[in-house]
């Protein structure tokens, strides 16, 4: 399940609830506990541009190797990372990665 996934490409685990986890200072339990669904709402949410952006930064890839990979210049670069971690602290972005604790999903967007 989810091997062939832009995340994989970068990281040997599916670890991306604990890094959603940390990054939004919450304890990985109170993310979607499913990796196929909390991956579905991660990519409904980032361009394919920002996952990948996303996967590549998480791991620790060095920033030239990234700057290859896009054809960014350092600038252009900065400004991506930017706009990426800006959309994620946005708290419609943070809530659709919550676990929610009845079967009930108010905002279904």
């Amino acid at each position: 399940m989810l091997e062939k996934t832009v995340w994989r490409q970068y990281h040997e685990q599916n670890d991306f609830r604990e890094i959603l986890a940390k990054f939004y200072g919450v304890e990985s339990t109170e993310i979607i506990n499913d990796d196929k669904e909390l991956y579905g709402v991660l990519k409904a949410k980032l361009t394919k541009k920002e996952l990948k952006l996303f996967a590549m930064d998480s791991a620790d890839i060095e920033n030239e190797t990234i700057k290859s990979e896009f054809s960014y210049d350092d600038e252009a670069l900065e400004k991506a990372k930017f706009k990426l971690y800006k959309k994620l602290k946005q708290d419609k972005q943070r809530y659709s990665f919550r676990a929610v604790s009845n079967s009930t999903s108010e905002d279904s967007e």
